[in-house]
């Protein structure tokens, strides 16, 4: 058995993610088994979304928990990192000053990564181990704070990715544009009329919460009736309540209302019923990623 510690750091628009994994290689076969995951509610898309730049005092705080990680990582004895941004960092006009700040004081190297990137680490993920849909055709919906990436999948290939400026943050904060949902009706009409048999998967942070808390397997898929059913319980308390209630944490209890309807727009406008959440993100892309293009050659090869 030969083991590689490998560490992932996701920059989002909401909350700054470390994944920490083991990749076990024995006998032929891969196994990857989550060490650590820690998660920062820095919401850089806040500022970014409504003023454009990020501020010192944001800009302090993300580097202070970017040299949390460092140190995190460096206790956990990775043997090899890697730091992505994604929609906040993409937008911002200070963005890669902070970039070179941060690896001026932590020797941490952020890549700012587009939307087509971001799906592709994904789908490197095992997502469809995962989810064991009978389903051929897929509708691919990641929510995040600042941007939904969509894609369409057919016979696990993909036929078509767009990015849209429609985020839980930026929804919540009253920053979406009327004219950025009809292009996203738009495209995904377009892109889904000829597909039968399909079903969504969804990614993003606020969608996993609403697998959760329905206790099911992630072989097994959640109806669209049932995430509306849902958001309506959801919608009904104040955020105290779906803090005590629910056990959401603060930063997810309030973006949560405004991210869930992207889900279920996109899964209307693709007319499919059900939707997959196999819980893997950027973060499990990136681990995946780094070790089959610098780690799996000369693991396999001992």
């Amino acid at each position: 058995m030969i083991v590689t510690k490998l560490g992932a750091i996701d920059i989002g628009s909401n909350s700054v993610r470390c994944l920490i994994s083991n990749v076990v290689y024995k006998d032929g076969y891969t196994y990857y088994r989550k060490v650590s995951m820690i998660r920062l509610p820095i919401r850089l898309g806040q500022e970014v979304f409504m003023s454009g730049t990020l501020s010192p005092e944001t800009t302090a705080r993300f580097t202070e928990g970017m040299r949390a990680y460092k140190h995190l990582l460096a206790v956990h004895g990775v043997q090899g990192f890697k730091a992505v941004a994604t929609s906040a960092m993409r937008e911002a006009k200070n963005g890669m000053e902070l970039v070179d700040l941060v690896k001026e004081q932590t020797g941490i190297a952020i890549d700012i990564i587009d939307g087509e990137e971001e799906a592709r680490l994904v789908f490197n993920s095992k997502l469809y181990d995962i989810i064991q849909a009978p389903q051929k055709n897929f509708i691919y919906v990641d929510v995040g704070g600042g941007s939904t990436e969509l894609s369409v999948i057919q016979d696990q290939e993909v036929l078509a990715s767009e990015s849209f400026k429609l985020g839980g943050v930026r929804v919540m904060n009253g920053l979406d544009q009327p004219e950025e949902w009809l292009r996203m009706k738009s495209w995904l009409e377009k892109q889904t009329k000829h597909l039968k048999d399909k079903a969504a998967i969804g990614a993003g942070g606020n969608i996993n919460k609403i697998h959760k808390l329905s206790l099911r397997p992630l072989s097994k898929s959640l109806r669209l009736s049932y995430i509306n059913e849902q958001w309506n319980l959801i919608n009904s308390m104040d955020v105290e309540e779906r803090v005590t209630k629910l056990g959401l944490n603060f930063d997810r209890a309030d973006i949560i209302v405004h991210a869930l309807p992207i889900y279920m727009r996109a899964m209307e406008w693709a007319g499919v019923s059900r939707m997959y959440v196999p819980k893997i993100g950027v973060s499990d892309g990136l681990i995946r990623d780094m070790y089959h293009k610098e780690y799996k050659e000369d693991v396999e090869r001992e």
